[in-house]
């Protein structure tokens, strides 16, 4: 999915707009936590925005869903839409007209391009003061009506010949009733726009109406929860905080004992699990029981630490479906939380010991389980967890006294060290504190926080001689995906 986002408010010769930029930038933020790879530009001039263009088209190539998105000046000028750049011209309709971004144009590239979704969102009527120097009619002011081709869906923040509200907060009021009514889960895009347009509506009250041309043939959801893609376990057992207990399944009871923190009833109730029992056991319960192994064996239970371990050999006279299942719930477990949602850190404990388990060629389909999962979560990472790629990176370091300090992470040729959280200063000045690490503990802090198996994690150090030293790792830093 890509995105291409304009927030343009600094106008040189229109005056300046409140809150395009921050619409701008909390779109961004909220389609790249959705699995977009986004372009965003703001205060574009002419030239900026047909170059932001162009990086879209190219980008468009690869994806799937292409969105455009647009808060400033907009205007038709003899009934074609034009989307105003900062240094527009404003001397008269041609040459505001050739110094805009071309909505028709926009139009075109997506539909030409591969993609089967395209959505184009336009907060851009807002009171243009150009207009009002024309002498312009209320019919010709804000956009025009306009030709949705297959696959397409373009948002209006306005009706024919309405203005749009700049907001009395962070956003314009359309895009502030985006944002709020985009998180709905399993909601498509059209039901998605007709709550947007009852908020704006309130907000307004009835003063601006938001509407919309749609082509598109098939639903399109920005938030689709993972029990309406992941349909091999329940949505009870996906988000497991959903999950009833019944004390009467044996199965049941081994969760039990494992919720409770105790790690003598955790360590007893392990022992019952057994091949006989658990041919006997439902598919979603085994999944929840593999879960909450996972989770009692990060807590320190060894009898659950060993399960995790030793699972191959443990769980090997096992009906297949009754394996896979269990270990499914520990991989999903590394990544999910009870709500089914993606973690913002991995629960890794013992990442690297399960992602071991993939050398047996007899459990790879859960790590297929966990990879498709993983896609259809939207989740960013730099190598898809579960198909065994490896990831190439070198730690740059310095040499100071008697260890070597970690200065940056390369990943594709970027540097991937970032601070988390706030930097610490004093006196104004930015201050760094470290720890010592072997080059064993740095590849598995890197491990964990890149989300790659060791053995798959190729570690290169410059200059080479670090790796044997003492390395010193700055604290408050991460490599993560933002």
């Amino acid at each position: 999915m890509a995105a291409l986002i304009f927030g343009n408010a600094e106008y040189i010769k229109g005056g300046v707009l409140k809150n395009p930029a921050n619409d701008a930038i909390d779109i961004n933020n909220k389609l790249k936590s959705y699995g977009f790879h986004t372009i965003m530009v703001k205060d574009a001039t002419h030239k900026e925005m047909d170059k932001g263009l162009r990086e879209f088209k190219e980008l468009l190539e690869t994806n799937e869903v292409g969105l455009f998105f647009f808060a400033g000046h907009g205007m038709q000028i003899y009934g074609r839409n034009y989307l105003l750049a900062t240094d527009s011209d404003n001397a008269d309709e041609t040459e505001a007209k050739h110094s805009s971004l071309s909505l028709d144009k926009v139009i075109e590239v997506m539909e030409k391009s591969p993609a089967t979704t395209k959505i184009i969102i336009l907060d851009a009527c807002r009171d243009n003061p150009w207009e009002r120097a024309w002498n312009r009619t209320v019919a010709t002011r804000g956009l025009a009506s306009v030709y949705a081709p297959k696959g397409t869906i373009i948002g209006f923040a306005t009706s024919p010949g309405e203005l749009a509200s700049d907001g009395k907060g962070r956003n314009g009021t359309y895009t502030a009733a985006l944002l709020q009514h985009i998180d709905e889960p399993d909601c498509t895009i059209e039901t998605m726009f007709k709550q947007v347009r009852n908020t704006v509506a309130a907000e307004t009250r009835g003063k601006q109406t938001s509407w919309e041309h749609t082509s598109l043939s098939g639903n399109f959801f920005f938030n689709l929860s993972l029990g309406k893609v992941v349909t091999t376990y329940s949505e009870t057992s996906l988000a497991d905080a959903l999950f009833v207990v019944d004390e009467t399944k044996p199965s049941h009871k081994i969760i039990m004992g494992l919720k409770s923190h105790n790690w003598y009833t955790q360590n007893d109730v392990l022992g019952r699990l057994n091949d006989k029992s658990v041919t006997k056991m439902a598919d979603n319960n085994l999944f929840v029981l593999g879960r909450n192994i996972y989770q009692a064996a990060c807590g320190g239970s060894n009898s659950a630490i060993a399960y995790v371990e030793s699972f191959f050999e443990m769980t090997s006279g096992y009906p297949r479906k009754k394996r896979k299942a269990i270990l499914d719930g520990m991989l999903f477990e590394v990544f999910f939380d009870p709500q089914a949602k993606l973690r913002s850190k991995i629960k890794g404990n013992l990442f690297n010991e399960l992602f071991d388990l993939r050398k047996h060629a007899a459990l790879r389909n859960s790590f297929d389980f966990i990879a498709e999962t993983l896609v259809a979560s939207l989740g960013d990472f730099y190598v898809l967890p579960g198909h065994g790629l490896e990831l190439a990176v070198t730690v740059a370091t310095k040499k100071v006294k008697d260890a070597y300090i970690v200065e940056a992470v390369y990943v594709d040729g970027r540097d991937v060290l970032r601070p988390d959280g706030e930097e610490q200063e004093i006196d104004g000045e930015e201050v760094r504190f470290y720890s010592r690490k072997t080059a064993a503990e740095v590849k598995e802090q890197l491990s964990q926080e890149l989300v790659v198996p060791s053995r798959s994690l190729k570690i290169t150090y410059t200059p080479p001689e670090a790796a044997a030293g003492e390395i010193k790792v700055p604290h408050g830093y991460t490599v993560r995906k933002v």
